[in-house]
Protein backbone atom coordinates (compact mmCIF):
# COMPACT_ATOMS: atom_id res chain seq x y z
CA UNK A 1 0.00 0.00 0.00
CA UNK A 2 1.19 3.70 -0.86
CA UNK A 3 -0.02 7.04 -1.23
CA UNK A 4 1.19 7.01 -5.13
CA UNK A 5 -0.95 5.88 -8.21
CA UNK A 6 2.10 3.50 -8.97
CA UNK A 7 2.51 0.14 -7.10
CA UNK A 8 5.62 0.05 -4.81
CA UNK A 9 7.27 -2.88 -7.28
CA UNK A 10 7.17 -0.68 -9.93
CA UNK A 11 8.79 2.13 -8.12
CA UNK A 12 11.45 0.13 -6.64
CA UNK A 13 12.37 -1.55 -9.69
CA UNK A 14 14.97 -1.30 -12.00
CA UNK A 15 13.30 -0.57 -15.01
CA UNK A 16 12.07 2.64 -13.24
CA UNK A 17 15.47 4.40 -13.03
CA UNK A 18 15.92 3.75 -16.82
CA UNK A 19 11.91 4.59 -18.15
CA UNK A 20 11.13 6.96 -15.06
CA UNK A 21 7.35 9.11 -14.75
CA UNK A 22 6.57 11.42 -12.42
CA UNK A 23 5.56 10.68 -8.65
CA UNK A 24 3.38 12.68 -6.55
CA UNK A 25 2.03 11.91 -3.16
CA UNK A 26 -2.23 11.87 -3.50
CA UNK A 27 -3.95 15.11 -2.43
CA UNK A 28 -0.54 16.85 -1.52
CA UNK A 29 -0.38 19.60 -3.91
CA UNK A 30 -4.10 19.54 -3.88
CA UNK A 31 -4.50 20.68 -0.21
CA UNK A 32 -1.67 23.34 -0.69
CA UNK A 33 -2.48 24.70 -4.15
CA UNK A 34 -2.11 28.50 -2.88
CA UNK A 35 1.33 27.71 -1.90
CA UNK A 36 2.33 26.42 -4.77
CA UNK A 37 0.69 29.41 -7.12
CA UNK A 38 2.83 31.43 -4.97
CA UNK A 39 6.08 29.56 -5.62
CA UNK A 40 5.11 29.80 -9.52
CA UNK A 41 5.29 33.35 -8.76
CA UNK A 42 8.69 33.63 -7.75
CA UNK A 43 12.59 33.47 -10.38
CA UNK A 44 14.46 33.05 -7.56
CA UNK A 45 14.99 29.47 -6.13
CA UNK A 46 16.78 30.67 -2.92
CA UNK A 47 13.70 33.04 -2.28
CA UNK A 48 11.02 29.97 -3.20
CA UNK A 49 13.02 28.20 -0.16
CA UNK A 50 12.55 30.88 2.00
CA UNK A 51 8.89 30.49 1.06
CA UNK A 52 9.03 26.95 1.57
CA UNK A 53 10.15 27.29 5.48
CA UNK A 54 8.03 29.83 6.18
CA UNK A 55 4.77 28.04 5.12
CA UNK A 56 5.51 24.95 6.87
CA UNK A 57 6.71 27.25 9.96
CA UNK A 58 2.87 28.46 9.81
CA UNK A 59 1.15 25.69 8.77
CA UNK A 60 2.81 23.28 11.33
CA UNK A 61 2.85 26.14 14.26
CA UNK A 62 6.32 25.28 14.35
CA UNK A 63 7.35 29.14 15.51
CA UNK A 64 4.92 28.58 18.26
CA UNK A 65 7.20 26.08 20.21
CA UNK A 66 8.34 28.67 22.92
CA UNK A 67 4.95 28.97 24.37
CA UNK A 68 4.69 25.67 25.28
CA UNK A 69 6.15 23.39 27.71
CA UNK A 70 7.22 19.60 28.05
CA UNK A 71 6.63 17.25 25.32
CA UNK A 72 4.25 19.88 23.08
CA UNK A 73 7.67 22.42 23.13
CA UNK A 74 9.57 19.77 21.69
CA UNK A 75 7.40 18.60 19.72
CA UNK A 76 7.26 21.54 17.49
CA UNK A 77 10.46 22.71 17.75
CA UNK A 78 11.73 19.34 15.96
CA UNK A 79 10.49 19.83 12.32
CA UNK A 80 11.49 18.32 9.09
CA UNK A 81 14.62 20.22 9.57
CA UNK A 82 16.06 18.62 12.98
CA UNK A 83 15.02 14.93 10.38
CA UNK A 84 17.47 16.17 7.62
CA UNK A 85 20.08 17.07 10.61
CA UNK A 86 19.82 13.74 12.13
CA UNK A 87 19.85 11.92 8.55
CA UNK A 88 23.07 13.96 7.61
CA UNK A 89 24.67 12.91 10.79
CA UNK A 90 23.47 9.53 10.97
CA UNK A 91 20.77 7.17 8.94
CA UNK A 92 20.11 4.84 11.70
CA UNK A 93 19.35 7.54 13.86
CA UNK A 94 16.04 8.11 15.38
CA UNK A 95 15.35 10.46 12.79
CA UNK A 96 16.70 8.19 9.84
CA UNK A 97 14.13 5.41 11.18
CA UNK A 98 11.11 7.88 10.67
CA UNK A 99 11.91 8.83 7.27
CA UNK A 100 12.53 5.49 6.36
CA UNK A 101 9.39 4.88 8.27
CA UNK A 102 7.77 7.66 6.41
CA UNK A 103 9.05 6.39 2.50
CA UNK A 104 7.50 2.87 3.28
CA UNK A 105 4.39 4.71 4.32
CA UNK A 106 3.99 7.00 1.12
CA UNK A 107 5.54 4.74 -1.61
CA UNK A 108 5.27 1.12 -0.27
CA UNK A 109 9.06 0.36 -0.88
CA UNK A 110 10.41 -1.71 2.71
CA UNK A 111 13.17 -0.55 4.67
CA UNK A 112 16.30 -3.42 4.34
CA UNK A 113 18.51 -1.85 6.87
CA UNK A 114 18.54 0.30 10.31
CA UNK A 115 21.73 -1.07 12.36
CA UNK A 116 21.13 -4.19 11.01
CA UNK A 117 19.71 -6.14 8.61
CA UNK A 118 15.91 -5.89 8.35
CA UNK A 119 13.84 -9.80 8.05
CA UNK A 120 10.33 -7.88 8.78
CA UNK A 121 9.71 -10.85 11.23
CA UNK A 122 9.00 -10.49 14.78
CA UNK A 123 12.71 -9.94 15.66
CA UNK A 124 15.13 -8.15 17.53
CA UNK A 125 16.33 -6.10 14.46
CA UNK A 126 12.78 -4.90 13.78
CA UNK A 127 11.77 -4.20 17.10
CA UNK A 128 14.31 -1.79 17.19
CA UNK A 129 13.61 -0.35 14.31
CA UNK A 130 9.96 0.07 15.21
CA UNK A 131 11.07 1.39 18.72
CA UNK A 132 13.69 4.35 17.10
CA UNK A 133 10.34 5.06 14.86
CA UNK A 134 7.95 5.59 17.58
CA UNK A 135 10.37 7.55 19.45
CA UNK A 136 11.13 9.96 16.90
CA UNK A 137 7.09 10.21 15.64
CA UNK A 138 6.80 11.14 18.98
CA UNK A 139 9.16 14.13 19.13
CA UNK A 140 7.40 16.01 16.33
CA UNK A 141 4.44 17.39 14.97
CA UNK A 142 2.70 15.74 11.82
CA UNK A 143 6.55 15.11 10.83
CA UNK A 144 5.19 12.53 7.97
CA UNK A 145 2.87 15.72 6.51
CA UNK A 146 5.87 17.81 6.65
CA UNK A 147 7.97 15.13 4.62
CA UNK A 148 4.91 15.14 2.02
CA UNK A 149 5.30 18.78 1.55
CA UNK A 150 9.05 18.20 1.49
CA UNK A 151 8.94 15.57 -0.97
CA UNK A 152 6.53 17.25 -3.08
CA UNK A 153 8.67 20.72 -3.08
CA UNK A 154 11.70 19.07 -4.06
CA UNK A 155 9.89 17.60 -7.09
CA UNK A 156 8.08 20.71 -7.84
CA UNK A 157 12.10 22.39 -7.71
CA UNK A 158 13.96 19.70 -9.81
CA UNK A 159 11.46 20.34 -12.75
CA UNK A 160 11.51 23.95 -12.27
CA UNK A 161 15.57 23.89 -12.36
CA UNK A 162 16.15 21.14 -14.68
CA UNK A 163 13.17 20.52 -16.47
CA UNK A 164 15.21 18.28 -19.27
CA UNK A 165 16.30 15.79 -16.89
CA UNK A 166 14.28 12.85 -15.97
CA UNK A 167 17.27 11.00 -14.94
CA UNK A 168 20.63 11.85 -12.93
CA UNK A 169 23.62 10.03 -12.43
CA UNK A 170 24.50 9.60 -9.42
CA UNK A 171 27.80 8.30 -6.88
CA UNK A 172 27.36 6.30 -3.38
CA UNK A 173 30.44 5.42 -1.16
CA UNK A 174 29.80 2.28 0.77
CA UNK A 175 32.29 0.20 3.17
CA UNK A 176 30.19 -2.81 3.06
CA UNK A 177 29.12 -3.77 -0.30
CA UNK A 178 28.75 -7.25 0.64
CA UNK A 179 25.82 -6.42 3.12
CA UNK A 180 23.73 -5.68 -0.16
CA UNK A 181 21.10 -8.06 -1.84
CA UNK A 182 22.74 -8.51 -5.13
CA UNK A 183 19.51 -9.51 -7.58
CA UNK A 184 21.72 -10.03 -10.43
CA UNK A 185 25.09 -9.63 -11.45
CA UNK A 186 25.47 -8.09 -15.18
CA UNK A 187 29.31 -8.23 -15.53
CA UNK A 188 32.50 -8.06 -13.31
CA UNK A 189 31.79 -4.30 -12.46
CA UNK A 190 27.69 -4.00 -13.11
CA UNK A 191 25.08 -5.70 -10.78
CA UNK A 192 21.82 -4.86 -9.62
CA UNK A 193 21.12 -4.64 -6.08
CA UNK A 194 18.45 -4.11 -3.58
CA UNK A 195 19.14 -0.82 -1.72
CA UNK A 196 17.74 0.11 1.16
CA UNK A 197 14.17 2.25 1.01
CA UNK A 198 15.98 5.65 1.37
CA UNK A 199 19.54 6.07 0.90
CA UNK A 200 22.18 9.30 0.10
CA UNK A 201 23.78 9.63 -3.22
CA UNK A 202 25.95 12.34 -4.06
CA UNK A 203 26.61 14.05 -7.71
CA UNK A 204 30.55 14.59 -6.92
CA UNK A 205 32.16 11.54 -8.02
CA UNK A 206 35.20 12.74 -5.62
CA UNK A 207 33.19 13.02 -2.79
CA UNK A 208 31.40 9.76 -2.60
CA UNK A 209 35.26 8.41 -2.09
CA UNK A 210 35.04 10.12 1.47
CA UNK A 211 32.09 7.52 2.09
CA UNK A 212 33.55 4.18 1.73
CA UNK A 213 36.32 1.95 -0.21
CA UNK A 214 33.59 0.96 -2.99
CA UNK A 215 32.11 3.86 -5.24
CA UNK A 216 29.02 2.84 -7.16
CA UNK A 217 27.61 5.14 -10.62
CA UNK A 218 23.60 4.71 -10.84
CA UNK A 219 20.93 6.48 -13.04
CA UNK A 220 18.63 7.48 -10.74
CA UNK A 221 15.20 8.67 -11.92
CA UNK A 222 14.43 12.17 -10.78
CA UNK A 223 10.92 11.44 -9.57
CA UNK A 224 12.77 9.00 -6.52
CA UNK A 225 14.87 12.31 -5.38
CA UNK A 226 13.37 13.30 -1.79
CA UNK A 227 15.97 16.07 -1.09
CA UNK A 228 19.24 17.34 -2.80
CA UNK A 229 21.52 19.82 -1.51
CA UNK A 230 20.78 23.47 -2.85
CA UNK A 231 16.95 22.66 -2.11
CA UNK A 232 16.89 24.91 0.90
CA UNK A 233 19.46 27.77 2.05
CA UNK A 234 21.75 27.19 4.65
CA UNK A 235 20.77 23.28 4.58
CA UNK A 236 23.48 20.73 6.40
CA UNK A 237 23.71 19.45 3.27
CA UNK A 238 24.63 21.20 1.20
CA UNK A 239 28.65 20.77 1.88
CA UNK A 240 27.73 16.98 0.57
CA UNK A 241 26.38 17.84 -2.69
CA UNK A 242 23.96 15.40 -1.24
CA UNK A 243 20.71 13.95 -2.68
CA UNK A 244 18.21 11.62 -0.97
CA UNK A 245 16.41 8.74 -2.93
CA UNK A 246 14.03 6.10 -2.59
CA UNK A 247 16.07 3.02 -2.99
CA UNK A 248 14.88 -0.40 -4.22
CA UNK A 249 16.69 -2.10 -7.14
CA UNK A 250 19.54 -0.61 -9.02
CA UNK A 251 22.09 -0.99 -11.54
CA UNK A 252 25.41 -0.01 -10.20
CA UNK A 253 28.82 0.28 -11.70
CA UNK A 254 31.49 -0.01 -9.26
CA UNK A 255 33.85 2.45 -9.90
CA UNK A 256 37.89 2.68 -10.14
CA UNK A 257 39.58 4.93 -7.98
Amino acid sequence: MNLCDLPAWVIASCDFNANPIALHLAGVRRSNKHFFEKLAQQEDPKERGRIFHEYLDVKFALHQWSEYTGKARSSLRNSYVRFLHGWGVDSNSIEGAVMKSWVQSRFGVLPTYHKSILKHQDGEEDARFASDRMKGSARTNAIFSQLDLMYEFCQYELNRRWPEKSCLTLYRGTYDPEEHFVQKVEDKRQSIVRLNNLVSFTCNRENAWEFGSTVWQATVAASKIVFFSGLLPNSILNGEDEYLVIGGDYLVKELLY
